[in-house]
C-alpha cells in the first residue's frame, strides 16, 4: 500500500437529468487524475438532486443495483484512469428495500467493498426514513492499492462510534459523502452556527481515531435546501489542509501522509487507552 496518496473531492451541483449529472461527474473525475490524484471520493447520491426533500414514491425509479450500471461506468474509468473511485448510489436490493450506499472501487476497477448506511434521518427535507432501509454490513474499511479506506455517509458524520468503529477496522482515511446544506430564512448566525459545527465534529474525529478524514458536500439550491459546500479534508491533528468553495462544482485535493497515521497514533495513543471494560453503557439507548 501507498505512504502518500493524493485524493480528490468532487463537489458539485445536480440536474434533474441522472445522465447530466453522471457526464460532470466524470468530467470532473477525468480533471482529478490529470492532477495526478489517486484516490477520487463523490458526493452523497451524486447521481440525482436531493430527492428526500419530500416523501414520493416515484423516486424509487432513481435506484439501481449493486453492480449495475453506475458501477459499471465507474468501474472502467477507475481501471482506465487507475485510480480509486468511491461513490455513493441509491441501491435497489430486492423489491421494497432500498439503501443508501457507497462503493469502493480498487485501480483494477474490481468492487472492494460496500457501505450501506447506518444512521437514517427523518427531518424536514430530509425524509430519508421514506427512502432507505438501515444498513446492515456494519462499519468496515476496505483495503486498496492507496491504503485502507473507511466510508460513511453524511448523517453518520455527527455520530462518534460510527467513526470509531471503522477507525478499529483499520481505516486510515476516512470520507464521507454528504448532502447538507441551509433552510431559507434561517438567520446568517443559525447558518454559520451549522457549518461550524458539522465541520467541528468530523475534524474531532480525525483528532480522535488518528485519521485523515475528507467530506465531500453537494453546492447549489435545490428545492428548500441551499447546499453549503465547503468540502474539506484534515489530516489526524484536525487540520484543515484543504477546503472547496462554497458554490462552485470543483474537485478539492490535497496529499495525504499515510505514514504520519502510525507516528501520530504512537504519540497520541487514544486506541491504546480507551478502557473497553468500562463502556458497556454505550449499547444503552439512554442511562437512566
Amino acid at each position: 500500500m501507498a505512504e502518500k496518496v493524493r485524493v480528490g473531492l468532487v463537489q458539485m451541483r445536480c440536474s434533474a437529468q441522472p445522465e447530466r449529472n453522471m457526464e460532470r461527474t466524470l468530467d470532473l473525475i477525468n480533471d482529478g487524475a490529470e492532477s495526478g490524484c489517486q484516490v477520487v471520493c463523490l458526493q452523497e447520491l451524486f447521481r440525482s438532486r436531493y430527492f428526500c426533500q419530500e416523501e414520493d414514491e416515484r423516486r424509487f425509479d432513481l435506484a439501481e443495483p449493486i453492480p449495475g450500471p453506475t458501477t459499471e461506468s465507474l468501474s472502467s474509468l477507475a481501471r482506465e484512469l487507475e485510480l480509486v473511485i468511491i461513490a455513493s448510489i441509491f441501491e435497489k436490493r430486492a423489491a421494497g428495500i432500498y439503501h443508501n450506499t457507497a462503493v469502493v472501487l480498487d485501480q483494477d476497477g474490481s468492487l472492494v467493498g460496500k457501505y450501506r448506511k447506518m444512521h437514517i434521518p427523518d427531518d424536514p427535507h430530509y425524509y430519508e426514513k421514506f427512502y432507505f432501509t438501515p444498513g446492515d454490513l456494519g462499519f468496515q474499511s476496505h483495503s486498496t492499492r492507496q491504503g485502507r479506506v473507511g466510508v460513511l455517509v453524511c448523517w453518520d458524520q455527527w455520530f462518534p462510534e460510527a467513526a470509531r468503529l471503522t477507525t478499529l477496522a483499520g481505516a486510515q482515511m476516512l470520507f464521507y459523502p454528504t448532502a447538507i446544506g441551509w433552510i431559507p430564512g434561517q438567520s446568517e448566525q443559525t447558518n454559520l452556527a451549522q457549518h461550524s459545527a458539522w465541520e467541528t465534529i468530523q475534524r474531532s474525529h480525525a483528532v480522535a481515531n488518528g485519521v485523515f478524514v475528507a467530506a465531500v458536500n453537494r453546492v447549489g439550491q435545490e428545492d428548500n435546501l441551499q447546499f453549503w459546500g465547503q468540502s474539506f479534508i484534515c489530516d489526524p491533528f484536525g487540520r484543515v489542509i484543504a477546503k472547496a468553495s462554497a458554490d462552485d462544482d470543483e474537485i478539492l485535493i490535497a496529499d495525504l501522509d499515510l505514514a504520519g497515521v502510525e507516528r501520530i497514533r504512537r504519540e497520541w495513543c487514544f486506541l491504546r487507552d480507551r478502557r473497553v471494560d468500562a463502556y458497556g453503557g454505550l449499547t444503552s439507548i439512554y442511562l437512566d
